[in-house]
């Protein structure tokens, strides 16, 4: 007898004998003798617990036997590991009151660690009886061999962050066997592996891998919520990235990072589901408890459960009042960050997740409960500072330790390299670790994400070749992503053979990489910038699940001088802890022996004064850093970055340095490709060109 013809026998065997179970753990939770059973519907009439054989046949259906406060519960004998289930709970559908209970609809359960396929809308299978639409939840073994792999633990100073889509990233990799293009497996193999490893990135921040569902809109458009923030389970790994078992899948993908060195931080999405706001489609939570699980307006002072708050802009907000909204957040936080072994988590709109009765709150109940926790407290947080409700932009204000995307990084460098005017003190104040934003002695200098682009806008190659948004793919007419994209074209809107023009344009990248990695703060870099990769001028590809969003990895000649550009790059922040781990003697954020001095300099000589910065035609300046103390021991470390934003050469007057030390240049942007290693600088002066940057080290010549 196979497994499954087993499962099935011993499913229909322990029909007759569910007992009472106990209300937690939460979820499907497999013992020696069978699986217990509890979901959260605090104001059901009745709760069904379905099971299914391989075919998702309906096997039975029970009522759930138990119920504890708002916690119903059973436990089946005899039930094994790989059983299909799911939920119909009953009770009044009453849109006054807020209650939205469907016995027709098959529910997922919100704990399920995994579902048995993709969650794919298809309103015919919808109507009226769901489970042919609905995927059933699995029950599993959590047994699994980490073959004594463990975390990595990066250290703050050291991480480089590097965002990536696992489909997309691997979807086209010719290397790769066919059935692992795209998937968890993929990311696993050693051929990209050995890619990442020789690239040099410490942490992969992976778009959302949270089992998902694309909008219905987008579905009867023909397209897909490729990037997956449409969550609609918070702890299950998603069907379309595996071959077999996603969560084995996905554990082998951490393992074999990890056994690199290489870290793994998650794009999660609480802030909204997939089921949209009032009149979506009931397919887990809102079957469960609507009016505590979502977010509604107000009007009197009542709860209007007719309308939905939208703070997300995606139809509903997630409500995190609600205590046992917010206790499964956190328990699938520590899900993926013990179960799964993941590193760290990047919060998409994080803002909404600190909302209390509306406002966000510095010292909100999710914060708290992070920063107590032993797990959590632990793991890399990173926070998008923002969503679209009432005081939604909040950078800056998280509390230590998390990070945050910084935006005003992004539109800053790209404004100063386009060669926009007025922005020398605010490109300074980014190259040096935004401390306007993030304070000294309160925030570490890695608190700010620095980065030029995102999933979401241009990338790097379509920031310096279009001029304009080209979203008519996406079939809202243009109308939908950024239209402040800070970017030029040098001249010819996307694709050209204009030699001048292309030459212009791999400068210009070679700054924004190069002011990326040697900025103070965390850098984040987008897959697919080190080689080019252009989505066509789209700066919103949410919904293209097609060569926009695949990584080619045919690279032609400037793709492939430009990745070894992004290579040399990274070697180079490495080897600068001066600026990775700076410690000004004025930040009190750290106390330690050592400490570092950063000026800034006019190219003329001398620093810079409070006119210079107020000048709008001015964009050169130089920045000085050195190791504070004995600036003559051969250990200590001190560069000098010139930066050169106008179309003009520049000559810098060099500082002076004791005898027996020598500048050498290991940067310059002017040339093709990118680095001049080793070249010791004789004269006195430095003719920096157009639109470059040069770095200069200090060196000790015979001992000296």
């Amino acid at each position: 007898m196979d497994m499954a013809a087993k499962r099935s026998k011993d499913t229909k065997a322990c029909l007759s004998t569910m007992t009472t179970g106990v209300p937690q753990p939460l979820g499907s939770s497999l013992q020696q003798n069978g699986c217990n059973f509890s979901v959260y519907a605090p104001d059901a009439e009745k709760v069904e617990l379905c099971l299914f054989n391989e075919a998702e046949e309906e096997v039975c259906r029970l009522s759930m036997p138990g119920k504890t406060g708002a916690f119903w519960h059973g436990f089946v004998p005899g039930l094994l590991a790989g059983a299909l289930y799911g939920y119909r709970v009953h009770g009044p559908d009453n849109p006054k009151p807020g209650t939205a209970f469907d016995g027709t609809k098959l529910l997922i359960d919100p704990y399920a660690k995994e579902l048995n396929r993709p969650v794919i809308w298809h309103p015919d299978l919808y109507q009226g009886d769901s489970q042919f639409m609905v995927p059933k939840g699995v029950v599993i073994n959590d047994d699994f061999d980490w073959q004594g792999v463990s975390k990595p633990r990066i250290a703050d100073h050291e991480r480089i962050l590097y965002e990536l889509h696992v489909k997309g990233f691997t979807r086209l990799k010719s290397k790769l066997p066919k059935l692992q293009r795209g998937t968890y497996l993929g990311l696993a193999h050693a051929e990209t592996l050995k890619y990442l490893k020789s690239l040099g990135v410490t942490s992969l921040q992976l778009m959302p891998v949270a089992s998902y569902m694309s909008e219905p809109r987008l579905q009867e458009m023909g397209l897909s919520n490729f990037w997956g923030y449409n969550t609609i389970n918070f702890f299950a790994p998603d069907a379309r990235y595996a071959a077999d078992s996603p969560v084995v899948e996905f554990k082998t993908m951490v393992r074999e990072l990890h056994r690199k060195g290489i870290e793994v931080i998650l794009d999660v999405v609480f802030n909204h589901t997939a089921e949209g706001g009032v009149g979506g489609p009931t397919i887990s939570f809102r079957g469960l408890d609507n009016r505590g699980f979502y977010l509604f307006e107000h009007q009197h002072g009542e709860p209007d459960y007719e309308r939905s708050v939208n703070n997300t802009g995606c139809g509903n907000s997630v409500n995190f009042d609600n205590p046992e909204t917010l206790t499964m957040v956190l328990n699938a936080l520590r899900y993926w960050a013990t179960e799964m072994q993941v590193d760290g988590f990047r919060f998409d709109l994080a803002v909404s997740l600190a909302r209390e009765h509306g406002q966000y709150k510095h010292s909100s109940a999710f914060f708290k409960a992070i920063y107590q926790d032993p797990v959590l407290s632990e793991c890399v947080l990173i926070a998008e500072p923002w969503d679209i409700g009432e005081g939604g932009y909040q950078l800056g204000q998280f509390p230590e330790p998390w990070l945050e995307c910084n935006d005003r990084y992004r539109d800053t460098l790209r404004a100063f390299w386009r060669g926009d005017a007025g922005y020398i003190g605010d490109f300074a104040t980014r190259v040096a670790g935004s401390r306007d934003i993030f304070c000294k002695g309160v925030r570490p200098v890695n608190a700010s994400v620095n980065f030029i682009t995102y999933h979401d806008g241009f990338t790097l190659e379509d920031t310096v070749s279009y001029a304009e948004r080209h979203n008519l793919a996406n079939g809202e007419n243009n109308r939908d992503g950024h239209s402040h994209n800070l970017s030029c074209n040098h001249g010819v809107e996307g694709e050209t053979d204009k030699a001048d023009v292309l030459a212009a344009r791999q400068q210009h990248k070679r700054n924004l990489l190069a002011s990326l990695l040697l900025s103070v703060g965390t850098p984040h870099l987008l897959a697919g910038d080190e080689i080019g990769r252009t989505q066509q001028g789209n700066n919103n590809a949410y919904c293209q699940d097609n060569a926009l969003n695949w990584l080619d990895w045919r690279l032609i000649d400037e793709q492939g001088t430009l990745l070894r550009y992004v290579r040399k790059l990274i070697q180079l922040r490495k080897k600068l802890p001066i600026l990775t781990a700076l410690n000004l003697h004025d930040d009190h954020y750290w106390h330690n022996s050592y400490g570092h001095e950063l000026h800034w300099h006019k190219p003329e000589g001398g620093l810079l004064h409070e006119a210079d910065w107020h000048e709008p035609a001015n964009c050169v300046l130089g920045l000085e850093v050195f190791d504070h103390g004995n600036t003559h021991h051969p250990d200590t470390q001190r560069i000098f970055l010139m930066f050169n934003g106008s179309q003009y050469p520049i000559s810098f007057l060099l500082i002076e340095l004791p005898k027996g030390q020598y500048w050498y240049r290991t940067l310059d942007t002017a040339s093709d490709e990118g680095l001049a290693n080793n070249r010791r600088i004789r004269a006195q002066r430095y003719l920096l060109q157009p639109h470059s940057i040069s770095l200069l080290e200090r060196r000790f010549i015979n001992g000296s």
